[in-house]
């Protein structure tokens, strides 16, 4: 039995698959006091425990490959937490099976009878909060495992020991083939998760492994940008993810990625003009960049584009009365309250020390008033008039120039110029004489 209290809970102990072993990163969890959502079972019959299980849990089986006899149980645990357990079949030599694991504190095995199959120590290291590989073969076999060092390292808050980092560093440069890109994605979206993000992405860069799976973010690397900036791009990009975290904890992960890229276009738009230094159009730029980097990943279209949307908005100014946060709001109603957060880590990620309350302040105020725009007018305005009667007012074919009537006019009621269909025909007739163009403020 364990030498320690027993830390498998009541509920499993009772639904315990017959014969089973729970193997891997869920019994390094529950080691550590931490209740998994994963689950990782070796069992003689891996359908019927699958079966079995996910009766008792009023959940669902699911044949992941059912020649290799892998199965899935989804269901719902004390509390209705909900719970995933993969089953595949019991190895024959589980101390071989457990020595072909990736690190030692996931190379382990626990026994209905709470016995602990340790071959490398792990439960050691999982004291000292060491993450310590089980050998260099086992991380070539699978590159994925390097990547996967880095994230383990930063979501456990354990340190990498000399060894390992000096492993995982040699292997980086030496050019194995890299993972598919799904799974880079889901190692690479499980470290921005964490709160401690930031400091994944530099340990990304120290092991080597950034160069192969965010190489236009290293371009920022000692590139000097000037003025109030006193970080270079990349460390910026790194500080206002970091700020972003700091202030928003809860940050979804589109925003994530948005504040650490949203400077990426920088390197390649950077000029010299008569002794300063311009990244013209560097937000447009970067908003293309975030999309071959995230499809480069397979990441979902969705996510991309609401990356790219963010980029490309984040020099937008903020407005210096209310009548131009309504426009503001009008016109990025979609990327609301996101782009805001991310306007805010990119400004103390920019200024740092050189900050001061009064420039806080101002910013503050001109936040303050789009979210109070935003507030009054949480959706945009019913259209008062349709394309066809555009189309018909201003004697226009089907085409661009009706859309561009459309917005006019729909941002025009957004502003509170016209409120009525009536109002709204004599307002198009003007825009259409040239009276009805705006700029923004």
């Amino acid at each position: 039995m364990f030498r320690r209290a027993d830390p498998v809970p009541a509920h499993l102990r009772r639904l315990w698959p017959a014969g089973a072993v729970l193997v891997g990163g869920a019994v390094r969890d529950l080691l550590r006091g931490h209740m998994p959502g994963d689950w990782d079972w070796a069992a003689p019959d891996p359908h019927s425990a699958a079966q079995a299980l996910a009766a008792a849990l009023d959940g669902s089986v699911f044949a992941l490959d059912e020649r290799r006899g892998y199965y899935r149980v989804t269901g719902q645990g004390e509390a209705g937490r909900r719970e995933q357990h993969d089953f595949v079949p019991l190895p024959a030599d589980l101390k071989g099976d457990l020595e072909r694991r990736d690190f030692t504190v996931n190379a382990l095995a626990l026994h209905r009878d709470g016995h602990l199959s340790d071959p490398h120590g792990g439960e050691r290291d999982l004291r000292r909060r060491v993450l310590r590989m089980v050998s260099a073969d086992n991380l070539r076999a699978d590159p994925l495992r390097l990547l996967r060092a880095a994230r383990l390292s930063i979501t456990l808050g354990f340190e990498l020991d000399s060894g390992t980092r000096a492993t995982v560093t040699e292997l980086a440069r030496a050019g194995l083939p890299l993972p598919a890109p799904e799974r880079v994605r889901e190692e690479l979206h499980a470290l921005l998760r964490h709160s401690q993000a930031a400091r994944g992405i530099l340990l990304l860069e120290d092991l080597g492994l950034l160069s192969l799976y965010l190489p236009e973010l290293r371009e920022g690397i000692g590139l000097e940008q000037g003025g109030f900036h006193h970080l270079d791009v990349f460390r910026h990009g790194v500080e206002a993810l970091h700020q972003l975290l700091q202030r928003f904890p809860d940050a979804p992960l589109d925003l994530r990625w948005a504040a650490l890229l949203h400077d990426i276009g920088k390197p390649r738009s950077r000029s010299d003009e008569g002794g300063e230094v311009h990244f013209y159009g560097h937000d447009k730029l970067g908003a293309e960049l975030s999309r071959a980097v995230l499809g480069r990943l397979r990441a979902h279209a969705a996510l991309m584009e609401r990356v790219a949307g963010l980029i490309a908005a984040h020099m937008v100014p903020l407005p210096l009365d209310e009548r131009g946060a309504r426009r503001f709001v009008h016109r990025r109603r979609g990327l609301l309250p996101d782009l805001l957060a991310l306007m805010l880590a990119d400004r103390e990620a920019a200024r740092g020390p050189h900050s001061s309350p009064a420039t806080r302040q101002r910013y503050q105020q001109g936040m303050d008033r789009v979210l109070a725009a935003l507030e009054q007018q949480p959706a945009p305005p019913a259209p008062l008039l349709g394309g066809a009667e555009v189309m018909a007012l201003l004697k226009l074919p089907s085409g661009p120039r009706v859309g561009e009537a459309l917005r006019a006019l729909n941002e025009a009621a957004a502003l509170g110029d016209l409120s009525t269909p009536g109002e709204a025909r004599r307002w198009l007739l003007r825009w259409a004489q040239g009276s009805g163009q705006h700029t923004e403020r």
